[in-house]
């Protein structure tokens, strides 16, 4: 089965991060065009809110270190962001109102959890921003709640560090990526680990499907294992692979619609993979039989920037 991707071409260095808004007519990929970052747009030891029509800078909050994830609550007003563990300074998670503007005016946050065992990784807002969930480099997962910034729960489930983490589409799952070449799909509340998907190699990303039991991972190493492959969320068996990128992927995302995919890595561009009445079947026929039978092939061709996809 064929699926040739739709290439993004902005970028001249590796992408680290593509994101869809909600509504799933924007596509965000960093880095990027956003002027005003003085190095790469995590690295600069800032937090920056921009107005995404016209890419003005609306603030700027300083810290001691560089960020390294960032998010919106459900209701769009409380953003947090993590920073690095590095120069002297310990990792922290920082909270801001932004229905407050002292606090924006004056870099004064509401809230600040301290993460002194190691830095986090990845971190994502939990159902109606009532806690966050973040994975570290020293591969535990915690829990803190979103008001007292207490550990809610802490679970070691990975061997390795956490690369990334993304939420199903009603936020009762979610799925990591790690470094010990496993993807797991834990429960929200609990934190409770409910599968995994294994693969021969680093996986620097991992997304769930709105629309089917499908689990996509992005990874590889250095000239090798570079596709983007599929698993089915129950029977946590591959059942396809799609080739395109020269070198190893680093973020992977469905739309929000379901109907396509797109991953950016190393080599700088995107990749959007629209998915085919037949590819779609797969999964259903495979769900008929009970199990898949193993993974198949699907072939395709070989600064923050966003892309508007209305006309498609």
């Amino acid at each position: 089965m064929m699926m040739k991707p739709i290439l993004l071409q902005g970028h001249e260095r590796s992408i680290m991060q593509i994101k869809y808004n909600r509504e799933g007519d924007l596509l965000f990929t960093r880095l990027g065009t956003y002027m005003g970052h003085s190095g790469a747009v995590w690295s600069d030891n800032s937090c920056r809110l921009w107005d995404c029509e016209t890419g003005k800078q609306l603030a700027l909050l300083q810290t001691n270190s560089a960020v390294r994830t960032r998010g919106f609550d459900f209701g769009g007003n409380i953003i947090m962001f993590s920073t690095d563990k590095q120069m002297g300074y310990q990792c922290f998670v920082s909270f801001f109102d932004l229905r407050d503007p002292s606090q924006i005016d004056n870099n004064e946050l509401y809230m600040k959890i301290p993460c002194n065992n190691s830095k986090i990784t990845s971190a994502v807002w939990g159902p109606l921003g009532e806690c966050i969930i973040a994975g570290h480099e020293g591969r535990e997962l915690n829990q803190y709640s979103g008001k007292s910034g207490e550990v809610l729960v802490n679970v070691k489930e990975h061997s390795w560090q956490i690369n990334d983490i993304q939420l199903s589409r009603d936020m009762t799952m979610f799925v990591t990526a790690s470094k010990d070449n496993t993807a797991k799909l834990f429960d929200s509340k609990t934190l409770e680990d409910q599968k995994t998907f294994r693969t021969e190699h680093l996986v620097n990303s991992a997304a769930l499907s709105p629309n089917y039991d499908h689990v996509v991972l992005g990874g590889g190493q250095e000239a090798m294992d570079f596709e983007a492959r599929f698993f089915h969320l129950t029977f946590e068996e591959e059942f396809g692979r799609i080739k395109g990128h020269l070198r190893p992927i680093n973020s992977i995302a469905f739309h929000p619609n379901g109907k396509s995919y797109n991953s950016g890595g190393e080599g700088g561009y995107v990749h959007i993979h629209y998915f085919t009445h037949s590819t779609l079947n797969l999964s259903l026929r495979l769900k008929k039989l009970g199990s898949p039978s193993g993974p198949g092939e699907l072939s395709g061709p070989g600064l923050t920037k966003f892309w508007t996809l209305r006309n498609k």
